[in-house]
């Protein structure tokens, strides 16, 4: 694997706990124990992905996140929240986390939500095609980069790998727990990660995110992709 990882976390057993973890599955682990430490070392070395705690005191975790939004908007982070805080988890979601786990938490879950994400983020483009169209917007697989009307659009790991499955796939309707399953290659979750994943990418690639024209609510069912073409 070898991938870097930075875990940012102010408890010290935490840290240790899940950097033992993770460098047992191969990856390169360095930590920070606030986020101004969390944002100086992302621009010594950008790692591979983040691990972020929600609770850093002083510059919060969400903030932290925001920040490595503007400047790194393509950096995987996987977020650590409190048990049960439903609006933290939708909290750092909607700030660009690609993934969470709640604490208390198991490690090996931790681990293999990390690799999940790593492995979407660097994963083999599909077979062809490389470069999907329609009208204005443009996703490279092979690069994993997208335009709209030619300005690139600053998108997470997790929100490209829903463009892209939407567009490989238009006008067919895939309910919050198809996406979940399909996307984020999880059996069961949190089906208001799919909701906010929608609701931000509705505001990168929709004119109008209020009357949104390609990415489509399908009222008691879930989303479907309308080509412009189609429109």
């Amino acid at each position: 694997m070898n991938h870097r990882v930075l875990v940012v976390d102010d408890d010290p057993t935490v840290s240790d706990v899940v950097r033992r973890y993770l460098e047992q599955d191969g990856c390169r682990v360095r930590l920070a124990a606030d986020g101004p430490s969390a944002l100086a070392a992302v621009d010594a070395e950008r790692p591979d992905l983040v691990v972020l705690d929600l609770m850093l005191g002083g510059l919060g975790g969400l903030e932290v996140c925001r920040r490595l939004r503007r400047t790194q908007p393509g950096l995987p982070v996987v977020m650590l929240t409190a048990l049960g805080e439903e609006s933290d988890r939708v909290l750092g979601l909607e700030v660009g986390a690609d993934d969470y786990v709640t604490k208390p938490f198991s490690p090996r879950e931790l681990v293999l939500r990390v690799r999940s994400v790593l492995r979407r983020a660097t994963q083999a483009a599909p077979p062809a095609p490389q470069v999907l169209i329609d009208g204005d917007l443009v996703a490279d697989t092979g690069r994993r980069t997208a335009e709209l009307a030619g300005r690139p659009l600053p998108l997470t790991v997790r929100e490209f790998d829903l463009l892209e499955f939407l567009m490989r796939h238009p006008v067919r309707v895939f309910s919050r727990t198809e996406l979940l399953d399909r996307v984020w290659g999880w059996q069961f979750g949190d089906q208001s990660t799919v909701t906010v994943h929608v609701r931000r990418l509705r505001e990168k690639i929709e004119r109008d995110p209020s009357v949104p024209m390609r990415l489509v609510t399908v009222w008691g069912v879930g989303y479907r992709y309308e080509p412009v073409a189609h429109a």
